[in-house]
């Protein structure tokens, strides 16, 4: 060996000698505090931390979300630091991975729940914990860490292609079912991310949509549902939303992101962006990469998916100053302080094995008690009668909707239509019904999944399947046959669309004369007609509700939706859901109606919120319109009393106690919805004619039982926000308590008194208007 050859082994071997020494020498997360393993960082490796791995992943040792085909995306592994990746995942029906595996004869089902606006249907926090449990274990037996759930956006329009995901119009609902199903899920010891923060109303255009809103809007409305939810059980994450609101995207806000999450609110978990957020749009990645200084700085801790481009500006912006070291070593510390947390770091060994005969009962449970019966002429339901056929209309009836498109979607095992429900409980649809239903559904089913497959695939929006016509004959010999007709009405929707008002909204004509026709035939015999709602969100009710005897509300109940259904058809179930949302007799009564989606109307670039508070309830209640079915809306099987209402003291201290007795005076066990609604002076500021301000559920009350229901009122509940003095204010004065079945159906009414005006809460001076934006008001 040469002089030469020896000298460059001996720097080699040194050179090697030194990387290794180093490398021992290096902090490991677990071992050091995350400041020095931060510090350890190369700014290459600080980059990577900032940017989900799922697309370009400079430093990535392998692709972590291939240990769960199927989840959303992941974030950096640095294995030098003793730093794993951790593996996010849709969604908030269930989770969302790929059943199936490349050289595997294993399958990986995740249960399908029922959609949110089902959940909150129930109005029971109990057991929405107990859904967040049974979701949350599949999340943890799956191997992933984070659930990308619950989503928590107000239904500010019934059109939302995203409505079926979030809970309700009012954000007290909202924001108690989120913290009940975050606190479910987080008892697994792995991590939600609450979403869409904030005001994620449309799907049209939501990349880039301008939405100008009144401060008081947002803190009433669009942010009241997150601070409960945040508040009272702390996800690990928040994900902000694609939409800019007054001029700014919310993953760039500071307002949002640190002035009021972190200074007001006291959050101490980290924030995602939603894929790909805080740009114009999906066609040209490299301007992903525009923002992510804004992004960063304002708090947005992690930019999700990550992308090559955002990793460059990235490490050129540490490199030149524009993002401050302060800056990076805070966003980069609360991920790591959520990795320490997870699954994945504690080196959990998990089994693809949760429990899904277990889950699936929970979701049989939730899904029945979130349904809601609308009309019952002459007590209809329940149906006993298992001896004569049943008559069984609508596509839907035979293909039944679980969820809606779209990342809340999950792939199920299976999926119980209302044809095998009804088989399931012993009933007997006509076959001569089914033989020729069958076969078109079948048909139709596999053209739909086909296109879709050429369109987009989960972001396709889903195509209504059109009804078939019947001849006379036909529906006059089930009619002779069978003592009662079913009709399913389905409707779906998904991410990346909105429902359109006709033929979706409204009935289409096919769907029209379905129920006209069968109602005809069928009542001309003396028979009744029943139909069954496999709905996410609001449709019209008014038009053809005196059609029908029965009207029940199913929603997208989830794989066990047929088994649910006739839990409550049947009478096993007393049903207990009621409406968390306005269902109108016109959509065009929403005051958002008139400017939803925004201008141009071609491609709208910006939305005015000019119906300020007045979403939902509080604007029908308010101004006097009359809607089909009233918020809170939901009947039973029984009757309740609401007696002894009483308050702990004639004025308002620090806070106040309502107590009311719920008697069950039927002939039927079940469980009945105490809502509190309160009145309050509306001197300082304009306020709505009441507001939901708490609720509770009573246990199964036997004939004759009853439960007193006690709700606590603290000062935030009296209080409205004040825009002049940067304040939740309660103002001095008389405030009526409304105790009721629904937000019409008011059973009880107390009074007391604030005596002097109470600044509950100070602010600081966010969203600043971007455009005049002329609020409605009620005087």
């Amino acid at each position: 060996m040469t002089y030469t050859t020896k000298l460059k082994a001996f720097v080699l071997f040194a050179g090697l000698w030194h990387f290794n020494a180093a490398a021992q020498k290096a902090p490991q997360l677990g071992k050091n505090s995350i400041d020095d393993v931060i510090n350890a960082m190369t700014v290459e490796e600080k980059a990577s931390m900032l940017i989900g791995s799922e697309m370009f992943g400079p430093t990535l040792e392998g692709n972590p979300r291939l240990s769960v085909p199927g989840a959303a995306g992941a974030t950096f592994p640095i294995k030098r630091l003793g730093i794993p990746p951790t593996v996010l995942a849709d969604g908030p029906a269930g989770l969302r991975i790929q059943p199936t595996r490349d050289n595997d004869k294993n399958t990986y089902y995740a249960t399908a729940f029922p959609v949110g606006t089902a959940l909150a249907s129930t109005w029971n926090i109990q057991l929405i914990e107990q859904v967040g449990k049974a979701i949350g274990n599949e999340v943890k037996e799956y191997g992933a860490d984070v659930l990308l759930a619950p989503a928590v956006n107000i239904h500010r329009n019934p059109l939302n292609g995203r409505n079926f995901e979030y809970y309700s119009e009012d954000p007290l609902i909202s924001g108690e079912i989120a913290a009940a199903y975050i606190a479910g899920v987080q008892a697994n010891g792995v991590g939600t991310s609450i979403k869409h923060f904030a005001a994620n109303s449309q799907e049209t255009n939501r990349l880039s949509i301008n939405e100008h809103i009144s401060e008081r809007a947002m803190r009433e409305i669009y942010l009241r549902g997150f601070e409960i939810a945040i508040k009272k059980a702390q996800p690990w994450t928040v994900m902000s939303s694609y939409n800019k609101i007054n001029g700014v995207y919310t993953s760039a806000s500071t307002d949002l992101l640190n002035t009021i999450l972190r200074e007001e609110w006291g959050y101490k978990g980290f924030v995602m962006s939603d894929w790909f957020g805080g740009y114009e749009g999906f066609e040209n990645l490299d301007k992903l990469s525009s923002n992510v200084v804004a992004q960063l700085t304002a708090g947005n801790d992690l930019l999700m998916p990550g992308t090559r481009p955002q990793y460059d500006n990235i490490v050129a912006a540490i490199k030149s100053g524009a993002l401050s070291k302060e800056t990076v070593h805070r966003d980069i510390k609360r991920i790591l302080q959520m990795v320490v947390q997870s699954p994945a770091f504690k080196k959990y060994k998990f089994s693809n094995k949760p429990d899904l005969k277990a889950n699936a009962q929970i979701t049989r449970q939730a899904a029945t008690e979130g349904m809601v019966l609308l009309k019952n002429d002459n007590n209809i339901l329940p149906y006993k009668n298992k001896a004569t056929a049943i008559a069984v209309f609508g596509t839907t009836s035979y293909n039944f909707i679980t969820g809606g498109t779209g990342s809340g979607d999950v792939n199920e095992a299976y999926s119980i239509s209302l044809l095998q429900g009804l088989t399931n409980a012993g009933y007997k649809p006509e076959e001569k019904l089914q033989s020729i239903y069958m076969p078109y559904v079948e048909s139709e089913a596999k053209k739909e999944i086909t296109r879709r497959e050429k369109e987009g695939g989960i972001l396709a929006f889903p195509k209504r399947m059109e009804e078939l016509e019947l001849s006379n004959d036909l529906l006059l010999q089930s009619a002779k046959s069978c003592d009662i007709a079913l009709i399913t009405i389905g409707r779906n929707s998904g991410e990346n669309t909105d429902r359109q008002i006709y033929n979706d909204f409204y009935l289409a004509q096919d769907e029209v004369q379905l129920i006209n026709h069968v109602s005809k035939v069928f009542h001309a015999q003396g028979k009744k007609v029943v139909v069954v709602l496999n709905v996410g969100g609001a449709i019209e009710t008014s038009s053809w509700k005196d059609k029908v005897d029965g009207i029940l509300l199913a929603w997208q109940p989830g794989q066990e939706g047929g088994n649910s259904v006739v839990d409550v058809l049947s009478g096993n179930v007393n049903p207990s859901g009621k409406l968390t949302m306005t269902l109108p007799v016109d959509y065009n009564n929403h005051p958002s109606a008139a400017n939803w989606l925004g201008t141009p109307v071609g491609n709208p670039k910006s939305v005015l919120y000019e119906e300020g508070i007045y979403v939902g309830y509080r604007y029908f209640n308010t101004f006097g319109v009359k809607p089909s079915y009233e918020f809170g809306y939901g009947k039973s099987y029984t009757n309740f009393t609401f007696s002894d209402v009483t308050l702990s003291s004639p004025t308002f201290q620090k806070q106040i106690t309502v107590s009311v007795k719920v008697t069950n005076i039927g002939a039927v066990a079940g469980k009945q919805v105490v809502q509190l609604y309160l009145a309050a002076p509306a001197l300082k500021t304009d306020k709505p004619e009441s507001e939901l301000k708490a609720f509770a559920k009573t246990k199964i009350l036997a004939p004759g039982e009853s439960q007193v229901i006690t709700l606590v009122l603290n000062a935030k509940e009296l209080a409205s926000f004040v825009e002049a003095q940067d304040a939740w204010v309660a103002e001095a004065g008389t405030y009526t308590v409304k105790i009721g079945a629904s937000s019409l159906d008011i059973k009880a009414t107390k009074s007391f008194t604030l005596n002097a005006e109470q600044v509950v809460e100070k602010t600081h001076d966010t969203f600043k208007a971007d455009t005049d934006l002329k609020v409605l008001k009620s005087n």
